[in-house]
């Protein structure tokens, strides 16, 4: 597994993590909102309206409404990105990442508004009578690209595993596990068999369930979450300080935090928004191509309160909530996972700046003097008795009372390190650091009025809203698979989909986290230059829309 999350580190430090893709993504953005003229604030108004039923024909060609619609892309959205993948925007990049998720959401209205227009007004019904769309069919029709449609279409089917399906239910079961103490196997067996039998359905029952899980979980959510924000009132305006001041400087080392880069906090912020809000990465489109009604444009607005929904409010909520309660530069007890650790030869002293500055520099990337720690280590009752040989980080922080045992017993023997990791994968690895993605979350909604009641929330929310996602992601990965090999290949997808579901809940979520960013690359890098090269396509559309209205 060490080998597969270093490829994975290694093939996104070219996609996700270099800087040419969040460049991309924000520079789209920026180039749509100043080209359209700020749609993303002139027609917010006019989208809540649309999406309230207000212009509905019901003679329109499609199979949800409106809302209907907005649910299913929501609930693609609203899942982990919110409860863990803000935890671990801030877990990595300190404050400074929520500012940069901010401001991905505030572009993303805008590429959502151009992308789900486009690919509504290109799409068609399909031979079951459905209706079908996507970036694929702008692809294919309004650029004369097939080629690109089916990178697109291929993308899809894998993002629709490495954002919507193993994500979910990985920290589905780490929730569970935590909160309840619910072996991850039980919920695999469980959650599968209802995935199953919820996308057998189809689009309509998905809208259903959709419209009727996503509104009321998210009312819950926000309940708990206020319930942390309130008695951590004093910490509020700090916090926005410290986001707002850590922009384009980085984060500081603080706490048990060893600090970000503003390159890095940059990455992960706008990385962190994308997958929470999807802005760019054409999945929401084809959920809006099954919208009743005959005006693409009307449907692009719609879309627009997507990420304002999703990122500029459910997302800030949850960053106010870990950044006022202090909880993401403390160390906690935890069960290291192999992903997230790493032996540094030498002995380093969190209270020595240099040592501080050493380690940090080699988290983020920078030149320094710190390597990886290769030799063995002398345990007695699972304590190291060579501690002055190495040094252990795990989750981008200095490891402390850390144990080593397997099988349950502590271990007295030697083990061996190369290049920074354990030979041995059965050795399980026990300490104080920090935490990150949903444990972090849970941790936090617990310093509030409801004490540790508090994790209940999240336990539940999280399964809720990730079960959504993984629903919408199995329609976005079906449409796909019908755009490229037809309707008889829904099926057998929908098979390896449920099984994938099922293994990933056993899986390192490290390394399911890491699959996810390069997955969301390949989707959205093409679908952003397809938007692109018809911009003046999209101005027309809109145009004329306008011009029908008046």
């Amino acid at each position: 597994m060490d080998a597969v999350n270093d490829f994975l580190i290694f093939v996104d430090g070219y996609l996700g993590s270099a800087i040419w893709f969040p460049a991309l993504l924000l520079s789209t953005g920026v180039f749509f909102t100043l080209y359209l003229r700020f749609p993303q604030v002139r027609y917010f108004r006019h989208a809540i309206s649309i999406t309230t039923g207000r212009f509905d024909k019901s003679d329109a060609d499609g199979d949800t409404t409106h809302f209907q619609a907005l649910a299913t892309a929501l609930s693609g959205t609203v899942g982990t990105g919110n409860i863990g993948g803000v935890a671990l925007a801030l877990h990595l990049g300190g404050p400074a990442a929520l500012f940069w998720m901010w401001v991905t959401a505030f572009f993303g209205m805008t590429s959502k508004f151009v992308e789900v227009t486009l690919s509504h007004k290109y799409r068609e019904k399909t031979p079951d009578g459905s209706m079908a769309g996507g970036p694929m069919y702008y692809m294919e029709k309004g650029l004369n690209a097939k080629w690109l449609a089916i990178l697109f279409a291929l993308a899809t089917v894998l993002s629709s595993f490495g954002t919507g399906s193993l994500p979910q239910i990985n920290s589905i079961a780490a929730g569970l596990k935590s909160t309840f103490d619910i072996e991850p196997i039980v919920t695999a067996c469980v959650l599968s068999v209802l995935l199953g039998l919820v996308i057998l359905g189809g689009i309509k029952r998905i809208a259903r369930f959709a419209a009727a899980v996503v509104p009321s979980m998210a009312v819950i959510y926000l309940i708990g979450a206020f319930a942390v924000i309130l008695p951590n009132l004093a910490n509020i305006i700090p916090s926005f300080v410290s986001v707002f001041s850590d922009a384009f400087s980085g984060s500081a080392a603080t706490g048990g935090f060893l600090g970000a880069t503003f390159a890095y906090a940059f990455d992960r912020g706008v990385n962190r928004g994308l997958y929470s809000n999807e802005a760019g990465q054409g999945s929401a489109p084809i959920a809006h191509a099954a919208a009743k009604t005959d005006e693409a444009t009307d449907e692009g607005m719609v879309s627009i309160l997507e990420p304002f929904i999703d990122t500029i409010c459910i997302c800030t909520i949850t960053g106010l909530v870990i950044l006022s309660s202090g909880v993401w530069n403390e160390k906690f007890d935890n069960q290291f996972q192999r992903a997230d650790m790493i032996f540094v030869a030498g002995a380093y002293d969190q209270s020595d700046q240099d040592d501080v500055s050493s380690i940090s520099g080699m988290l983020n990337g920078a030149a320094t003097s710190a390597r990886g720690y290769s030799g063995k280590i002398s345990l007695i009752e699972g304590i190291a008795q060579n501690k002055e040989d190495f040094t252990l980080i795990n989750s981008r922080s200095f490891a402390e009372d850390i144990r080593f045992s397997n099988n349950g017993e502590n271990l007295s023997r030697e083990v061996s390190v190369t290049d920074g990791r354990l030979d041995d994968s059965g050795i399980v690895v026990t300490g104080k650091s920090l935490i990150h993605s949903v444990p972090l979350t849970t941790v936090a909604f617990t310093r509030g009025f409801f004490g540790d009641f508090g994790q209940y929330i999240v336990a539940v929310g999280l399964m809720l809203f990730a079960f959504s996602t993984a629903i919408a992601w199995s329609y976005y990965g079906d449409r796909a698979m019908t755009y490229l090999f037809g309707p008889k290949s829904v099926t057998p997808y929908r098979v390896v989909y449920v099984i994938a579901f099922f293994y990933a809940a056993l899986a390192d979520t490290t390394v399911v986290w890491n699959l996810a960013l390069i997955t969301i690359v390949l989707m959205t890098a093409p679908n952003l230059i397809g938007i692109l090269v018809m911009h003046k396509e999209m101005r027309k559309t809109v145009a004329d829309y306008w011009s029908r209205k008046s």
